[in-house]
């Protein structure tokens, strides 16, 4: 019972015929082949000028361009393997000391989060490691954004295509595992750019894409070949003493006409130093195990899809990792851990259902709540309204209370300044007549109210007669008559 469910399911059915596709710039090469009793046999082959950029363009529209131009090559092969621009990918460089596999784990993922300028959660990181002296590794550190990858899956899903692989093309031109890639320069001539591996002891130890080494004049391609080699040159320069002096063979493909004189450029420089250059132009009889279709030529594209097919594993897997819904089940649910699990869940159920039980007691407790005092809110509710609908004709400061105080407390107390009649007109224009003993009496009445809080522009109309005198003033009240009562 306990080996139940024990079954190996992340176990797929090897290919047997698989599409190679290579994405350089706008061009996209494709081999379609077919492995049968120990051969490969070639179907289509195909390069076409994409008119779509596949990271900026919709991946609907991308991947419908390319489903047309597979139909009219004639290729109905849906699994592919996928050669992704070196451009894209970030490298970086460690030394590992000798350590558990764990502990080397975490430490290169510690050199990643120093060495990559950007966070790690954006990228799909692969590594490939080259033997130093005294146990320790020179390490190559890969990633492309995982944006670029999604892209891609969604552009490929669109053609109707399963990709089974992402990888680098220049490193199944010249895998590092192969016994005769060690101490091996490669240099792979693109559409724009001029790819660069350097492999030693089993890995790839640089990997450069050198922009700007290729230009378009005048419809015809150029190659810089003095560009190449000062990078190769820098390239080698930064490697550990040990690699560097490794590196014996300069492996060049691509096109003749751009690759004989490069190979040219790169005998004057490097012959001297003991390194050997040698244009690619065909595969070696043994070199994926398996017989070659005669009409083979060499591509990033073919040596994809026949190392898929012969089952060498690329140094650098770039597919993001899916798995199976049955897998999911099986790692979640196995037999040793179902009681477990099982608790767990129910424990979770009732914690769950606990919480929605004291939810509904509170709202319970909270209507009847609501009930008993929904009357007086109502009733509350109606005078606020009545308050906000009244308010605007209700004062509270008794202004012409206040302005009689005013007056009263600037009129002398013995009589000597009496009034007559006091006119308000717009709460604010004050006109006062009355009698005064003598001049002096009334002029002291006068700078009293000038003093007085609110008094302002006060002048005097009228003035007649000697004992007594009769006047009239008038000024306007501006504030302070609402605390003055």
């Amino acid at each position: 019972m306990d080996n139940a469910l024990k079954i190996n399911f992340g176990k797929r059915r090897r290919l047997t015929s698989v599409l190679g596709l290579a994405l350089d710039g706008s061009r996209l090469e494709g081999v379609a082949l077919r492995r049968t009793n120990g051969a490969l046999q070639l179907h289509q082959v195909f390069s076409v000028t994409l008119s779509l950029d596949p990271l900026t363009a919709a991946p609907e529209l991308v991947g419908r361009e390319i489903r047309n131009h597979l139909d009219a090559a004639g290729v109905h092969e849906r699994h592919c393997v996928l050669g992704v621009p070196l451009k894209w990918t970030l490298t970086a460089h460690t030394e590992l000391p000798p350590l558990p596999e764990a502990d080397a784990a975490s430490l290169l993922q510690l050199e990643a989060e120093r060495g990559f300028p950007c966070d790690l959660a954006t990228l799909l990181l692969a590594n490939s490691r080259c033997p130093l002296s005294a146990g320790k590794q020179f390490v190559t550190l890969a990633g492309i954004p995982n944006a670029h990858l999604a892209t891609l899956e969604q552009v490929l899903a669109a053609a109707r295509l399963k990709p089974a692989s992402f990888a680098l093309g220049l490193a199944a031109l010249q895998p590092p595992a192969l016994e005769n890639s060690n101490g091996v320069l490669a240099l792979a001539i693109g559409e724009s750019q001029v790819s660069l591996q350097i492999t030693c002891g089993g890995g790839v130890a640089a990997l450069r894409a050198l922009e700007g080494a290729i230009e378009d004049e005048g419809g015809r391609r150029r190659l810089h070949a003095g560009l190449v080699t000062r990078e190769a040159r820098i390239t080698l320069g930064q490697l550990p003493v040990e690699l560097r002096d490794a590196v014996k063979r300069i492996r060049i493909f691509g096109p003749r006409e751009l690759a004989q004189p490069l190979a040219d450029e790169m005998e004057l420089r490097f012959e001297p130093m003991g390194l050997k250059v040698e244009i690619v132009s065909a595969y070696a009889p043994n070199e994926f195990g398996v017989q070659l279709p005669p009409e083979a030529s060499v591509s990033p594209a073919f040596g994809l899809a026949a190392r898929l097919l012969v089952g060498q594993t690329p140094v650098f897997e770039f597919l993001p990792p899916k798995q199976m819904l049955i897998e999911q089940f099986a790692a979640k649910y196995s037999s040793s851990r179902l009681r477990t699990v099982g608790a767990i869940a129910a424990g979770v159920v009732a914690l769950v259902g606990g919480l929605f039980l004291f939810q509904e007691i509170e709202l319970i407790l909270l209507r009847s709540r609501w009930s008993a005092m929904s009357a007086k809110v109502g009733e509350l509710q109606a005078v606020q309204r009545q308050i906000q609908q009244y308010q605007p004709w209700y004062d509270d400061t008794f202004r012409d209370l206040a302005i009689l105080r005013k007056l009263t407390l600037a009129f002398p107390e013995d009589g000597a300044v009496t009034a007559k009649t006091i006119a308000i007109q717009n709460d604010n224009a004050v006109s006062c007549s009355g009698n005064a003993r003598d001049n002096a009496a009334l002029l002291a009445t006068l700078a009293n109210l000038r003093k007085a809080d609110g008094v302002s522009n006060l002048k005097v109309d009228v003035i007649h007669g000697r004992t007594p005198l009769q006047f009239t003033f008038d000024f306007q009240y501006g504030n302070g008559g609402a605390n003055e009562n």
